[in-house]
């Protein structure tokens, strides 16, 4: 009967999902920018921002539905909205903090200029506010989503409602890191959520060589009548995600360590206790539109600093560890 139920339910949120996705035109012009244009956000650009926010998650203790949602409203207004890359950090850190107060209980959103302070960007809370409001209103106020993770939970449970004895094996947590990996990659803004999280679920079971497992995956796909070759094109780009992922040259989040080592710079911005920056001019809200003036677009603010890019020498890679902010007076200076 569970498994009756949540096949009921995977096909009704799959019929819904495609009412949240990033706009594949608006895509593929930010696919098309390169890096150096400053009119225009490249996927690099892009993805810079997106592993910005999974440190920020890590820093403040914030849940993968946080995150995820926060990578699926940014894609979408970025895919909707003609953007500058010096506006990008201000949309980013909004699309954060609207995620946090859909998700997380009140008591654990951090405040916004504790937020903006952290986050070491170059606004001010009205700016942040303002900017909140112009991505709610462009999304139509939909801010609780269908994202990849909402199947990938469904598809845990139901793969494994008849059996008891994988699921130590078939470890959720382990598939929604590698989900975040995932998201890191703006070409998977482009899959369907309910294909990234089968093709992130059958190349796991596959991997452990669970026969059982995998007929209830193929149940599910039979279900939503999910093409083979689809599955097994986004199947082989995850694969080759989670390649480069493992390897040792990609900088992840290290929850062993508990210290935040940062530049004495840093460490003195952060422990200013009055956060002054300039009054910024008005936010452009043009759509994309490739008839228009890319000169169009107004300065929202002057340019903006990686967060990843910054504690690429200030700390070892660009993720705040886990635990810091239980230890967060404790800053260890580096030369």
């Amino acid at each position: 009967m569970e498994a009756v139920k949540l096949m009921r339910e995977i096909k009704t949120i799959y019929e819904q999902e495609r009412n949240y996705l990033p706009k594949e035109t608006g895509l593929s012009l930010i696919e098309s920018t390169t890096e150096n244009d400053n009119r225009g956000i490249s996927a690099k650009c892009r993805d810079a921002k997106v592993e910005d926010l999974w440190s920020l998650t890590n820093f403040f203790g914030y849940s993968t539905q946080t995150f995820v949602l926060a990578v699926n409203l940014l894609d979408r207004f970025l895919a909707m909205m003609k953007v500058q890359p010096k506006h990008l950090a201000c949309i980013s850190i909004s699309c954060l903090h609207i995620a946090t107060k859909a998700v997380e209980e009140e008591c654990n959103v951090s405040s916004t200029n504790e937020l903006i302070r952290i986050s070491q960007c170059k606004f001010t809370v009205s700016d942040l506010a303002r900017m909140e409001k112009i991505i709610s209103e462009k999304l139509n106020f939909e801010l609780k989503t269908i994202t990849a993770l909402t199947f990938l939970h469904l598809y845990h449970r139901i793969t494994l409602s008849d059996t008891s004895a994988r699921k130590e094996a078939l470890n959720l947590d382990k598939l929604e890191v590698q989900l975040k990996a995932c998201l890191c990659r703006m070409a998977f803004s482009k899959a369907k959520p309910s294909i990234l999280a089968l093709s992130l679920l059958t190349q796991e079971i596959e991997a452990m060589q669970a026969g059982d497992l995998l007929e209830m995956a193929s149940h599910v796909q039979r279900h939503l009548k999910i093409a083979d070759a689809e599955l097994l094109h986004w199947r082989g780009l995850v694969a080759k995600c989670m390649t480069d992922y493992s390897s040792p040259e990609c900088s992840k989040p290290d929850h062993k360590k508990l210290v935040w080592i940062v530049s004495r710079r840093t460490a003195q911005s952060l422990q200013t206790s009055h956060y002054s920056v300039p009054e910024l001019p008005t936010i452009p809200e043009d759509c994309w539109d490739e008839s228009e003036s890319e000169d169009s677009c107004e300065d929202l603010s002057s340019g903006e600093e990686s967060l990843s890019s910054s504690l690429g020498s200030d700390a070892e890679g660009p993720y705040f560890p886990l635990h810091f902010r239980c230890q967060s007076n404790k800053y260890h200076h580096t030369s």
